[in-house]
């Protein structure tokens, strides 16, 4: 029942990651990224400071000025920038695909600089999947656009902010780390605006209400992100990680009339068969382990 529970919050956040990105990129289209970035961040961060205080935790603790969290929020902060930016400017279904790398790139990450043991067979699954986001991005082909670049730097920078993670002590808590991270792209806002060439324009009631629409569907995907790893068994839940991918076709194709092209389908069908054998390789490896312990002699 734990795992049913945990699945089905796992897809509930990922509907709310994608319907986030749906309220951006129509606002994107009609508003300037960086004041976009900005006003997310800093609803966002509002949203999770209540929630700390609600919970009796401080949320400008001097735990939170240590190396780990500065490093985390400054690769929140470039993520967001390149990921907002890559939902803008290309098909949603793409950007998503692409971002389904991440998980490998965060087993790749943990294996050159944590030193954590991974086997041929991921370092095959990973190979795989770096190929997958190359039938995406179609490199070579007159299919191929620069700006398929922006979700690929965004999954570098996601996997860089993940692998700090791992190092920040447990008496940081989410919601503490939540709020710094959405206070962290508070300043790309003016740094997009400016490299744009953009200026702040004023905002229409159902801007707002769109704007405010993002900033609650992502606090509560977040959330029950944080619930279902919590309830759940990772080797369960983690493979509805990816049924973001089939909520941002559905969404690109219904509402921006982005069908997907083959290359993204083909691609990002390679990049979750990838991850998902990753993940069904560590959860081998993992009881393979215990065994392994258990039947030692006493």
């Amino acid at each position: 029942m734990e795992n049913l529970r945990g699945s089905l919050l796992m897809v509930g956040a990922m509907l709310g990651f994608a319907l986030e990105d749906m309220f951006m990129k129509r606002l994107t289209a009609e508003l300037p990224v960086g004041q976009m970035i900005m006003l997310l961040g800093a609803l966002g961060a509002a949203i999770f400071a209540a929630a700390a205080l609600a919970r009796r935790e401080n949320p400008f603790t001097r735990r939170l000025f240590t190396g780990p969290v500065i490093w985390r929020s400054f690769a929140e902060f470039v993520a967001t920038m390149f990921y907002v930016s890559a939902i803008a400017f290309t098909p949603l279904a793409q950007a998503s695909a692409i971002q389904q790398a991440a998980p490998l790139v965060v087993t790749l990450g943990a294996a050159l600089f944590l030193k954590e043991t991974v086997g041929w067979r991921r370092w095959l699954a990973i190979g795989a999947g770096f190929a997958g986001v190359m039938i995406v991005i179609q490199p070579g082909t007159t299919g191929f656009s620069v700006l398929s670049l922006l979700s690929v730097m965004s999954v570098i920078w996601i996997s860089a902010r993940d692998l700090i993670t791992r190092r920040i002590g447990r008496g940081v808590t989410s919601l503490q780390l939540a709020t710094w991270g959405f206070a962290a792209i508070v300043p790309a806002g003016p740094i997009m605006l400016w490299f744009l060439g953009d200026h702040l324009v004023p905002m229409q009631a159902l801007q707002w209400a769109m704007l405010c629409g993002a900033a609650l569907f992502g606090a509560a995907a977040y959330y029950m992100l944080i619930a279902s790893v919590r309830i759940g068994e990772m080797s369960f839940i983690t493979p509805f990680r990816y049924t973001r991918l089939i909520f941002a076709v559905a969404i690109g194709w219904a509402v921006f009339r982005e069908p997907p092209g083959p290359a993204t389908l083909i691609g990002g069908a390679v990049i979750v068969a990838s991850g998902l054998y990753t993940i069904w390789r560590e959860a081998a490896r993992r009881r393979a382990n215990a065994a392994f312990v258990a039947n030692m002699p006493r």
